[in-house]
C-alpha cells in the first residue's frame, strides 16, 4: 500500500507543478513544445542509452518478460482489431495501442516494485522489453504513417535509424552487449542529461492540462475508455491468467507480473503522441484515467496476490 501510494503522490507532485506553470504561463506559449522536444530529441535518448548501457540484457529472457510481452500484445491486439472495426487512423491506432499495454515501469514502477514487490530490479525486464522492442516499432510506424520516410525502399528501411529514442536504444545495447565500461568523463555528462527526461515529460503533461475538457467526454471518448479498460483491468486479467494458467507462476513470480501490467499507461506515452502531432488528447486522457484507475486495482492485486 505504501510503495502504491508513494508512488503516485511524487508523479501527482510534479505533474501539478507542470499544470501551475501552464495556468500561469511561466515558460511561455512555445514552453510544452520545448519540453517535449527535450524531452524527445535529447533528455529521453540520453537515459535510455545510459540505462541499456549498463543493463543486464540477460533478463530479458524469462517466464516472466513473456508472460508480460503475450499481455502486452494481446490487448494490443484488440485495440488494433477494433481500430480497424471503427477505422481509426493510423496515429490514433498507435497511441491507443500504446496506451493499451505500454507500462509506467520506470517513474512510477520503480518505487512500487521496491516497496509493493521488494527489489526494484523486478521492473527491469520490462522496461527493457518496452525500450529495445515496443518503443521503437511503434516509432517506426508512426514516422512512416506521417510521411516522415517518403522516398526509396531503402530510406524507409533506414527509418527507426533517424528517430533518436530507437538509435539511443540501439547504441545502448551494442554497449551492453559488447560488455564495454564508458569512461566517467563520457558517462556522466549522459546521465545528468539523462535525468532531465522523467521531469520534463511530467511537467509536459501537467502543462497540456491546462484548459482540458473532463477526461472520456470529447471526440475521442470511445478510443480512450477502451484503452484505460484494457490497460487498466484487462492486462492484469490476462497476465495473471497466462502467468497461473500457462507458465504455472505462483507466490512472488505471480505477483511480480500481475503487478507490473497493473501498472497505468506511461507518461512519455504524451510525449510521443506530442512529438508527431497525434492523438495528443487520446493519449492525455488515457494516461490520466488509467492513473486513476490503477490505483485501487493495484491495492487489490497486492491484497490478494500478496
Amino acid at each position: 500500500m505504501r510503495g502504491v501510494l508513494s508512488g503516485f503522490a511524487v508523479i501527482a507532485v510534479v505533474i501539478g507543478v507542470g499544470y501551475l506553470l501552464g495556468r500561469r504561463g511561466s515558460l511561455g506559449e512555445q514552453g510544452a513544445e520545448v519540453l517535449t522536444r527535450l524531452a524527445f530529441s535529447v533528455a529521453g535518448p540520453a537515459l535510455l542509452f545510459t540505462m541499456l548501457a549498463k543493463a543486464d540484457l540477460s533478463v530479458l529472457f524469462s517466464a516472466r518478460l513473456l508472460v508480460t510481452a503475450l499481455s502486452t500484445a494481446t490487448v494490443a491486439g484488440l485495440f488494433v482489431l477494433v481500430s480497424v472495426v471503427r477505422r481509426w487512423d493510423t496515429g490514433r491506432t498507435t497511441i491507443g495501442a500504446l496506451c493499451s499495454g505500454y507500462v509506467n515501469s520506470g517513474n512510477l514502477g520503480i518505487p512500487i516494485a521496491a516497496y509493493v514487490l521488494g527489489d526494484a530490479s523486478l521492473v527491469a525486464p520490462v522496461l527493457l522489453f518496452q525500450v529495445v522492442l515496443v518503443t521503437p516499432v511503434a516509432l517506426t510506424v508512426l514516422d512512416l504513417s506521417g510521411g516522415g520516410a517518403e522516398g526509396s525502399p531503402l530510406r524507409r528501411l533506414l527509418t527507426p535509424l533517424r528517430n533518436p529514442i530507437a538509435v539511443a536504444s540501439l547504441c545502448g545495447v551494442v554497449v551492453s552487449a559488447a560488455g564495454w565500461r564508458l569512461p566517467g568523463p563520457l558517462l556522466n555528462p549522459l546521465t545528468l542529461i539523462g535525468d532531465m527526461s522523467v521531469p520534463a515529460a511530467l511537467l509536459t503533461f501537467g502543462m497540456s492540462l491546462r484548459g482540458s475538457k473532463a477526461p472520456g467526454r470529447g471526440r475521442d471518448r470511445e478510443p480512450v475508455l477502451l484503452s484505460v479498460a484494457l490497460k487498466s483491468v484487462g492486462q492484469p486479467m490476462v497476465a495473471w491468467l497466462l502467468a497461473g494458467g500457462v507458465f504455472g507462476l505462483h507466490g512472488a513470480p505471480l505477483l511480480d507480473v500481475v503487478v507490473t501490467s497493473a501498472l497505468p499507461a506511461a507518461q512519455n506515452l504524451f510525449t510521443y503522441a506530442s512529438r508527431y502531432q497525434v492523438a495528443e488528447t487520446l493519449a492525455r486522457e488515457s494516461i490520466l484515467l488509467s492513473t486513476v484507475v490503477s490505483v485501487p486495482v493495484l491495492v487489490g492485486v497486492a491484497a490478494v496476490l500478496g
